[in-house]
């Protein structure tokens, strides 16, 4: 099992580039399923989740491989096995995004209930509902999401809202069914995030007849048949948000190339409060702080407020904020795993339900800590490059599924992070 040991603190300065984004790859890599024949990927990332989804791909038929310029090639001519196994599901949530395209492909699917990060409970029902509506029949069967729709799925006007606000998985679920059904589809509460718009994008670009993308009001004609597409994948909104909170909490200064601003203006106004200057260049922009930390309140929100995902990371930087600050989780309650081990740098954390107080501290202290999720090992990371003195942040096969070789990125700026093996 492999190890980072971080030296600190450092002072980031130079220039990163952004890569494409993880959440939109892996349902735009599902989409590939609707379609017989081969499409090109560009941009998706070299990621654990990555190959993870390939191989379940590759388990119903399909061929993935990558090219020598690395585009990611699906060859979905043949899907002879519509069955998720539970074995490849369990290790990412994101598995779940094949029920829907493979129902309205095969008219039939048998996916396993899913796994993916320890954050909280995140129920798969709005999902079930979305595709019931559409016509499927669903039942639970041993643990597997078993869904089939002999006389195929027709369109019908549905609501995806739930208890904590829209689901983006859902969303993207019910959107690639609804392209192949009879009819045209209202999804009303749909979720709003770019990765949801690229999809829908994506699925034009196959022939789908998809309008209201990046609004709350989707509108789908279907159609007979999609076709193959090549498609270039937008950049990671939360690796640049991740890699601005590392300029920040460094004091330091990098440039982000590949990064779009327009998909993160509730991360830019939080990071410009707490007292980081963000400015455009080019197709990017140049993240700085050379003055104190400044308090700030966060509340997590669905798209376009501030992300969950991004949430760990800015708790690592109001920790040595000049006094108090509050995160409030609205998304997943129980995302807070990481509180415990930044309370092991010697930070000053308090978690209260869904809420935490931060009372900021003058410095954090390099610990041992243990990663728990892939947005907490993160927050290590972010701490450690702060902390006095050498963090070690154990299972960093969590970091590895979202952030592309990070160490051998933010090294070349001015971090000192060596992978190990224990």
């Amino acid at each position: 099992m492999d190890v980072f040991r971080i030296e600190g603190p450092v002072q980031l300065s130079g220039s990163v580039s952004i890569n494409g984004s993880k959440n939109a790859s892996l349902p735009i890599m599902a989409a590939a399923i609707l379609t017989a024949g081969k499409s090109i990927f560009s941009a998706v990332p070299h990621l654990s989740d990555i190959s993870v989804f390939g191989q379940l791909l590759g388990q119903l038929g399909c061929q993935v491989t990558r090219s020598p310029n690395g585009d990611l090639c699906i060859d979905s001519t043949v899907i002879d096995n519509p069955v998720g196994e539970y074995e490849i599901v369990r290790k990412m949530r994101a598995s779940i995004c094949i029920l829907g395209p493979l129902l309205a492909r095969c008219g039939r699917a048998k996916v396993s209930m899913p796994g993916g990060c320890a954050i909280g409970d995140r129920p798969v029902d709005i999902h079930l509902r979305g595709l019931r509506e559409l016509g499927a029949q669903i039942r639970l069967e041993n643990g597997y999401i078993v869904a089939e729709a002999p006389k195929g799925l027709a369109g019908k006007d549905i609501f995806l809202g739930g208890p904590f606000g829209s689901t983006v998985l859902g969303t993207a679920n019910v959107l690639m069914a609804a392209t192949l059904a009879k009819g045209q589809t209202v999804i009303e509460s749909a979720a709003c995030e770019p990765e949801i718009a690229d999809l829908a994008n994506c699925l034009n670009k196959m022939g789908a007849k998809i309008t209201g993308i990046g609004s709350p009001r989707l509108i789908i004609e279907g159609v007979r048949q999609l076709q193959p597409t090549e498609f270039r994948v937008i950049p990671d909104r939360i690796e640049a948000g991740t890699f601005m909170v590392a300029a920040a909490i460094t004091a330091g200064q990098l440039r982000l190339e590949h990064c779009r601003l327009d998909g993160m203006m509730a991360v830019v106004d939080r990071l410009r409060n707490i007292g980081v200057t963000i400015d455009s260049a080019g197709d990017g922009c140049v993240v700085a702080r050379s003055g104190p930390i400044r308090p700030a309140d966060i509340t997590t929100q669905p798209f376009p407020g501030f992300p969950t995902d991004l949430q760990a990371q800015f708790m690592a930087l109001l920790a040595l904020g000049e006094g108090n600050s509050v995160i409030i989780e609205k998304i997943f309650p129980d995302r807070f795993m990481h509180v415990a081990e930044l309370n092991r740098m010697a930070a000053n954390l308090r978690k209260e339900g869904p809420v935490v107080i931060i009372a900021g501290v003058k410095k954090m202290m390099g610990a041992a800590v243990m990663a728990s999720d892939l947005r907490a090992s993160a927050a290590l990371v972010l701490a450690g490059l702060a902390a006095e003195g050498v963090t070690t942040v154990n299972r960093v096969y969590h970091i590895d599924r979202g952030y592309e070789r990070i160490e051998e990125r933010l090294n070349p700026v001015g971090a000192k992070i060596s992978r190990e093996s224990i």
